[in-house]
Formats: structure tokens, C-alpha cells, sequence
């Protein structure tokens, strides 16, 4: 017995046992670092890092409107992000798993945004916004086309908002495809033959019946959209004046532009622990609304 113990032991050190110490060394320590120098003064390169306990925690609440500032643009942005994303997403795969025949062709197409990597596909749409925008303002004469996208606060919030939408509803697209494919055809027939019409079928039945992809999509548009940061960086840079600058920008720039790495660090464990909560929040609310098929 005791050889069986030792044996599956073995098996499970050299199955698990890599990915254990990859995670340990690529996620756990980094993170453990992180905390310790949240608590100090260290600028990221000398080997001078002085412990000042919660002074960065008390700069964050007292002394930088910048990251307040950043912090409310991001909040903006993820509740109209993680909104329209999953309506978005929801029913592009509701008319995709329809009977068309073109139907694999345009899940392709729309999914494909999601391939491509933030940073470029940033830099293709910052084009977009000011050379192509510009031409057809031109051609068109309409004054949509001739708005400063990228150059103000308003249609700056709008544009990466758009961008984001385009990029992220493809992949939740799938997760929905996937989960409207399992819904049952008797339980739709039946009511229909009860005499529901679509869209209380949508409603009662169908919508009910996806909420596990619904706790899914709502959990990865909420953690895309809060830690959303090469679109940022392509786009506007988080200008102008700081107007359109995200919550991990505004990090970025406090660490490694300012060289105030204990501060920087500071405000990712804030941030950690708001978007931890938020997180949680929503998986328990949409994870008790979720029912048996």
C-alpha cells in the first residue's frame, strides 16, 4: 500500500509537478514581490529599496488625482464595454446559429479581430480614424467623419470604446454559439406550440438556459476591459491631457516612465483588490440566476 502511495505520488510530482513550478515561478513570487514593494520606495533600479509601510497608499488617496482620474475613465469604459461586448457577442452567435448558408464563413470573419494583436490592431484603426475618417469626411461631406476621434476626451472614450467592441465580441461569440448549440429544440418547440413568440422565448427560455455562458462572458469582458491597456497605449497614449488614460496606463507611467516603482506597484494592489471583489460580485449574482436545462 504504502508503495502505491509512494508510486502515485511520483506520477503526480512528474505530471503536475513542471506546471507547479512554472506557475510558482511566473505568477506566485512575482506577485508576492509585488506586494512587498508596494510597501517601499524604489525607483526600479538601485538596489536601494526603502521600507515606508502604507505612505504609498496614503499618496494614492490624498495626493493623485491622476489615478482617481484614470480610475473613473476605466470604470466608464468597462461598464459600456462589458455590456455592449456581450449583447454584441450574444447575438451575433443567436442569428449565427441559424440555418444560413454562409454562416461559418461570418463566424470566421468575426472572430478574427480577436486574433489580432492589440497593439497592431490599434495602430490599423488609429489609421482608420485619421486618414481613413478624414477621406471619406471628404467624399461624404458628413460631419461624423470629420470628428477629432483620437484628439478629444469625448469621441477619444468613444473610439477606444468601439475598438474594444470590435475586437472582444468575436470571442465571446463562440462561448455563446457553444452554449445556444446545447439548448433543447423540444424545449423551444414546445413553446411555441404554447404560443410564445420570439422574443418572450428569448426572454423565459433561452436566456435562462445560457446563464453559465453569461457568467463566462460578463467574468472575461469584465477582466479585458478593467486591465485594458495596448489599445490605450496605440490609440491616444492616454491623451489628450491624461483624458482617455486607463487604470493600467496610468500604472505603466507611475513605474516605469516616473521610475516610482513602489508607488506603481501600490496602485496594482489596489487595483487587484477592486477588480477581485467587482469579480466575485458578479460571478455570485449571475451564478445563482443560472438554472438546470
Amino acid at each position: 500500500m504504502r508503495g502505491n502511495k509512494l508510486s502515485q505520488l511520483g506520477q503526480q510530482a512528474f505530471f503536475v509537478g513542471p506546471a507547479v513550478l512554472f506557475f510558482t515561478l511566473i505568477m506566485i513570487i512575482p506577485f508576492a514581490m509585488g506586494m512587498y514593494y508596494s510597501f517601499t520606495d524604489w525607483n526600479g533600479v538601485s538596489g536601494n529599496v526603502a521600507w515606508v509601510g502604507l505612505d504609498n497608499f496614503k499618496t494614492i488617496f490624498t495626493n493623485d488625482p491622476d489615478f482617481w482620474s484614470s480610475f473613473w475613465f476605466t470604470v466608464r469604459f468597462t461598464v459600456l464595454g462589458v455590456i455592449l461586448t456581450n449583447v454584441v457577442g450574444f447575438f451575433l452567435a443567436y442569428f449565427l446559429t441559424k440555418p444560413l448558408k454562409t454562416r461559418n464563413a461570418l463566424r470566421t470573419i468575426f472572430f478574427m479581430p480577436n486574433v489580432i494583436g492589440g497593439l497592431l490592431l490599434g495602430f490599423i484603426w488609429q489609421f482608420i480614424f485619421i486618414k481613413g475618417f478624414a477621406t471619406m469626411g471628404d467624399l461624404t461631406g458628413w460631419s461624423f467623419f470629420e470628428l477629432p476621434w483620437l484628439g478629444d476626451a469625448i469621441t477619444g472614450f468613444w473610439a477606444i470604446t468601439l475598438v474594444f467592441i470590435w475586437q472582444s465580441s468575436g470571442y465571446l461569440m463562440v462561448i455563446y454559439i457553444a452554449s445556444l448549440s446545447n439548448v433543447s429544440q423540444e424545449v423551444l418547440e414546445a413553446a411555441e406550440i404554447d404560443g410564445a413568440n420570439r422574443l418572450q422565448v428569448l426572454r423565459s427560455i433561452i436566456l435562462p438556459l445560457i446563464m453559465p455562458a453569461v457568467t463566462v462572458g460578463l467574468f472575461l469582458a469584465i477582466s479585458w476591459s478593467f486591465k485594458m491597456f495596448d489599445l490605450n497605449l496605440s490609440l491616444t497614449k492616454g491623451g489628450p491631457f491624461k483624458s482617455t488614460e486607463s487604470v493600467a496606463m496610468n500604472i505603466y507611467n507611475e513605474a516605469f516612465l516616473n521610475n516610482r516603482y513602489g508607488l506603481g506597484t501600490a496602485k496594482a494592489l489596489l487595483f487587484f483588490v477592486i477588480v477581485a471583489i467587482i469579480t466575485v460580485i458578479q460571478v455570485r449574482i449571475t451564478k445563482s440566476k443560472e438554472v438546470e436545462a
